[in-house]
C-alpha cells in the first residue's frame, strides 16, 4: 500500500511540473437510420461549444479534431428528428466514438425543413418501445461516483432500480420493480450474455464486480416494460449494451491502475475492413482484504474481445466474446472476530468460470436489415462447503455441488420500415445442456436421550445431466401517425422439449401493446400492457429425487402481466421529467414444497438457488410509482434525481401474499456532477433504500444445527416479518485529468460511503464465544455437544459503516 502511494504521489508531482500546451482529440462515429440502419449520408455534425462541424461520408461515418475538453454533440438531417449527445469527454489519448441512430420524421418531406426540424435529446424514450425506457451513454457510466466503472452500479441509480440492500450493497444484483434479480436479460450487441458479474449466483444473477468492460461501452438502454417481443426469458427488464467500434485509424490503449485491479483495453484495425477492440483485467482484492484482514479471500479475472469485419457493402460481421475466472477462498483473520468467525465457517469455496462467444451477421436490405446471430454460453460452477472450512474433512461436508449450464442458441430477426410503419419477426432455437453433481445437508438428524429421532436428517443428493431444445418466435409492428402519436404491438411463443407441456406454443403465447399520444411537442402520455414468460431456472429443472426422477419436470413458464402508464415531459432538449405508475401480476412462480416459499424470495446471496423440490403454484404482486428527472450537461453541471415507490408481495400455496425480499417501499437517488477548470470533475451520489424485509432464525432448529450447517435455520412461519433499517450511502469521484500530445492521464479517486453511514445487513445467528474467540461458551463449562444443547445462542448484528476509497489512474495513448 505504501509503494500504491508514492507511485500516485510521484505521477502527480510529475504531470504537475510537466509543461502544458494545448492538445487536440478525435471524435468519429457513424450516423445511420434507427429503423433500416442505412447510413446517412450528408449529415450535418455540430457541436455546441464550438464552430466546428463535420458532415458524414458516404458510408455514414464522419470525423472531427477538436481541443481537449467537453461537447455535446448535434446531428441534423432532412426528414429526421435531430439528436444531441451530451458530456462528450474528449481527451488527447483516446479518439472517442460517437454514433447517432436518427429517426425519421412521419410528416411528409415538403413539409420538413433544418429549421423546424424537432429536436430530440439521447435522453428520449423511444417511440416504438415509448415506455420504461432509460438510456446511459458511456461517459455517465465512467464518471459514476461509486461505480468504479461498473455497469451494474451505475444502472442502480435509475429509477425503480435497485441492489440488495440486506447484503450492505456491495452486491450487483439487479431489482427491477420488485422482481428478483434473475427476473432479468442481457444483450451484448444483440447476443444474450447470462453472466455479467463475478461470483454470480446460479440460478440468479448479481455478485461483487462486474465483468462488461466500460471502455467498450456506446450505450445502454433498459427496459422495464413494454419489452420488444423479439426478447424472450424475461419478467422484469431487458438490458441491450452497445458496444463501439474499434479505432479505424490507429492503435490505440489505455491502462487502468487501482488499489484493487490493473485492467487494459487495446482497440484499433487490423485492416481496412476489419476493426477489434481487446481487453483484459486482474483483481487485486485478495491482497486488498487480507490487509485489512478480512476473511475473504476474493481472486478473479475477466476478458473481452470485439472484432468487426465488413463482408460487403451492405453486410457486417460482429465477433463478440466475455469471459470470467473466480476464486473465492477463505483465510482464518489474524484477528478472529465472532463475525469474522461467522463467516468463514458460513461461507462457500467458490470456484467459477464462463464464458460468452457469439457471432452475427447484420445484412441490409430495402428498408430494412436481417440479422443472424450464432452464440455460445458456459457457466462452470464449483461450491463446497464444510463444518470447519479451516479443516476440511469429506465426513464433515455440507454442501458440494459441481455443475455446468450451455447453452446454443441460433438467433434470427427481420426489421423493415417505411412511412413511419415498422415491423419484425423472426425466432430462435437453442440447445440446452446441464449437469450437476450435487450434494447438501439442510438439516441434522436429532434424537433425544432414549434414541428416538425427534428431527431426520434431511439432505439432497443427486447426479443429473439433462439436455434439451428451446425454441421461439415473435413478430412485432408499430405505427408513427403524422401527430407524433405512435402505437405498438407484438406477440411471441416459446417452447421446450423437456416440461411436461412445453411444446404447447398455446402456453405461453405472450401478446404486448404499447400507446404513445403527445399532447404537444413537449408532454407525451405513454401506455403499455403485456403478458411475459420465463421458463425455471435449470436448477429446478435438473433436480432429482431419491429414485433419480426428474421432480419438477411439470413445471409451467413463469408468467407476469405488466400494466404501465406515465407522463413525459420534455421542456428542453437537455431536460427531461417522468412519472410511471406501474402493476405487476404473477402466477406459476416455483414454490419449494420443503418450506412452502416461494422461489421470488431468493437469489441475493453466493452459491446458487434451486437446487429443491418445488411446484408452480406461486403468486405475486408488485406495483408503485415513480419518479425520474435528468439534466444532462448544461455549461458545467449535469444532475439525475429518481424516486420510486415500489411494494412486492409473494406467497406460496394457500398463503397470503406477505412482503418479499425485495419490498424496499422508497427508492431515492441523486447524482451531481460538475465540470471545474482545468480538467477537474467532482461527482457526489446519494441513495437510500428503505429497510428490506427479511425472515427471522428458528432459534431451536438452529441450535440443533449450527454446528453442522455452520449457520442458522430461518423460521418461514414468520416469513419477511423483520424489516432491516433503511439504506444510506454517499459516494463521490474526483477526477483529474491531464492531456498531453498522443497521451492522457486521469488520476481519480473513488470513495464509497465516504460519509460512513452504518447499514445493516441480515443479522448472523451464532453461538457465544469465549473472551479470547478460541472456542464456544457452554452452560454446564463442558465441550459442546455435536446437537449444540449446551451452547448459548447469540444473534449478531451485521453492520457495515466503512468508507472504501480506490485511487488510482487511467492512462490513454
Amino acid at each position: 500500500m505504501k509503494s500504491t502511494i508514492f507511485y500516485f504521489t510521484f505521477l502527480l508531482q510529475l504531470c504537475i511540473i510537466s509543461a502544458y500546451a494545448q492538445n487536440t482529440g478525435n471524435i468519429y462515429g457513424k450516423v445511420i437510420d434507427k429503423n433500416t440502419q442505412e447510413p446517412l449520408i450528408g449529415a450535418t455534425i455540430s457541436v455546441e461549444q464550438s464552430t466546428a462541424g463535420s458532415t458524414t461520408d458516404l458510408e455514414g461515418n464522419y470525423r472531427l479534431t477538436l481541443p481537449v475538453g467537453t461537447y455535446n454533440i448535434k446531428v441534423t438531417f432532412v426528414g429526421y428528428q435531430t439528436l444531441i449527445k451530451y458530456n462528450i469527454n474528449l481527451t488527447s489519448g483516446n479518439a472517442q466514438s460517437v454514433n447517432f441512430e436518427l429517426q425519421e420524421e412521419t410528416s411528409s418531406l415538403g413539409e420538413v425543413t433544418i429549421k423546424n426540424q424537432k429536436e430530440k435529446s439521447a435522453i428520449a424514450s423511444d417511440v416504438i418501445t415509448p415506455l420504461s425506457v432509460q438510456s446511459l451513454t458511456v461517459e455517465e457510466i465512467r464518471s459514476n461516483p461509486g461505480g468504479n466503472f461498473d455497469v451494474s452500479k451505475v444502472i442502480q441509480a435509475l429509477p425503480g432500480v435497485a441492489g440488495t440492500t440486506g447484503t450492505g450493497g456491495f452486491r450487483n444484483d439487479i431489482v427491477l420493480r420488485g422482481g428478483g434479480p434473475n427476473e432479468n436479460i442481457y444483450y451484448l450487441d444483440g447476443i444474450e450474455v447470462p453472466v455479467i458479474n463475478h461470483f454470480a449466483t446460479q440460478g440468479s444473477a448479481g455478485g461483487p464486480a462486474g465483468i462488461i468492460n466500460t471502455a467498450f461501452v456506446d450505450d445502454i438502454k433498459l427496459s422495464t416494460s413494454a419489452f420488444n417481443a423479439q426478447y424472450d426469458n424475461s419478467l422484469s427488464g431487458v438490458f441491450e449494451i452497445n458496444q463501439k467500434v474499434g479505432n479505424s485509424e490507429r492503435l490505440q490503449s489505455n491502462i487502468r491502475l487501482s488499489a484493487t485491479e490493473l485492467a487494459a483495453t487495446f482497440d484499433g484495425k487490423i485492416s481496412d475492413k476489419t476493426n477489434f477492440l481487446l481487453s483484459a483485467r486482474r483483481s487485486y482484492l485478495q491482497l486488498l482484504f487480507q490487509l485489512i484482514d478480512l476473511p475473504i479471500r476474493p481472486n478473479y479475472w475477466d476478458f473481452q474481445t470485439k472484432i468487426t469485419h465488413k463482408l460487403g457493402k451492405k453486410t457486417t460481421l460482429n465477433l463478440i466474446g466475455v469471459g470470467a475466472i473466480d476464486d473465492f477462498k477463505f483465510a482464518l483473520p489474524k484477528d478472529p472476530s465472532p463475525e469474522n468467525i461467522y463467516v468463514f465457517r458460513n461461507s462457500s469455496l467458490i470456484n467459477q468460470w464462463n464464458y460468452t462467444a457469439g457471432a452475427s451477421v447484420k445484412h441490409l436490405i430495402n428498408n430494412g436489415f436481417i440479422n443472424i446471430a450464432l452464440s455460445r454460453n458456459h457457466l462452470n460452477n464449483s461450491l463446497e462447503r464444510y463444518e470447519d472450512n479451516d479443516n476440511p474433512s469429506p465426513l464433515a461436508q455440507n454442501l458440494f455441488s459441481q455443475s455446468k449450464e450451455i447453452e446454443n442458441k441460433l438467433r434470427v430477426s427481420i426489421k423493415k420500415s417505411q412511412n413511419g410503419f415498422t415491423y419484425s419477426f423472426g425466432g430462435v432455437i437453442q440447445y440446452v445442456n446441464y449437469e450437476n453433481d450435487f450434494f447438501q445437508k439442510i438439516r441434522n438428524e436429532v434424537r433425544d436421550q432414549n434414541g428416538n429421532v425427534i428431527q431426520p436428517e434431511i439432505a439432497y443428493r443427486f447426479n443429473t445431466n439433462l439436455g434439451f431444445w428451446k425454441y421461439g418466435a415473435f413478430a412485432q409492428a408499430g405505427k408513427t401517425f403524422a401527430n407524433q402519436m405512435s402505437i405498438s404491438g407484438g406477440i411471441r411463443t416459446d417452447m421446450n422439449s423437456f416440461t411436461t407441456d412445453g411444446n404447447n406454443p398455446l402456453r405461453t403465447l405472450s401478446p404486448r401493446l404499447a400507446v404513445s399520444v403527445p399532447f404537444n411537442d413537449k408532454i407525451r402520455l405513454n401506455a403499455a400492457w403485456g403478458s411475459y414468460y420465463k421458463i425455471p431456472i435449470y436448477t429446478v429443472l435438473g433436480f432429482k429425487d431419491a429414485q433419480g426422477n426428474y421432480t419438477n419436470r411439470n413445471n409451467k413458464y413463469i408468467n407476469t402481466i405488466h400494466y404501465a402508464l406515465g407522463l413525459e415531459y420534455l421542456p428542453k432538449s437537455d431536460l427531461r421529467f417522468t412519472i410511471e405508475g406501474f402493476y405487476k401480476d404473477y402466477s406459476n412462480y416455483p414454490v419449494s414444497t420443503l418450506d412452502n416459499i416461494s422461489l421470488a424470495n431468493l437469489g441475493g446471496g453466493f452459491g446458487a438457488i434451486g437446487n429443491e423440490a418445488v411446484q408452480s403454484i406461486g403468486k405475486g404482486r408488485t406495483y408503485g410509482i415513480e419518479f425520474f428527472a435528468q439534466q444532462k450537461l448544461v455549461k458545467r453541471n449535469f444532475l439525475t434525481f429518481s424516486y420510486t415507490f415500489v411494494r412486492s408481495q409473494f406467497g406460496g400455496q394457500n398463503t397470503p401474499l406477505v412482503a418479499s425480499a425485495w419490498d424496499y417501499r422508497h427508492l431515492v437517488s441523486l447524482i451531481y456532477g460538475l465540470k471545474l477548470n482545468k480538467q477537474w470533475e467532482l461527482g457526489v451520489k446519494y441513495r437510500y433504500a428503505g429497510g428490506g424485509p427479511y425472515t427471522p432464525y428458528d432459534l431451536a432448529s438452529s441450535q440443533r444445527n449450527y454446528l453442522t450447517l455452520g449457520q442458522g435455520i430461518l423460521d418461514y412461519t414468520r416469513l419477511n416479518s423483520v424489516r432491516l433499517k433503511a439504506f444510506n450511502q454517499v459516494d463521490i469521484r474526483v477526477d483529474k485529468k491531464w492531456n498531453y500530445p498522443r497521451w492522457t492521464l486521469d488520476l481519480f479517486l473513488d470513495v464509497q460511503n465516504v460519509l460512513a453511514f452504518k447499514n445493516e445487513s441480515i443479522p448472523y445467528f451464532t453461538f457465544q464465544r469465549k473472551a479470547d474467540n478460541s472456542d464456544f461458551e457452554t452452560t454446564d463449562g463442558q465441550s459442546i455437544k455435536s446437537d449444540g444443547s449446551n451452547a448459548i445462542p447469540v444473534i449478531l448484528e451485521n453492520l457495515s459503516g466503512r468508507p472504501t476509497p480506490s485511487i488510482g489512474f487511467i492512462i490513454e495513448f
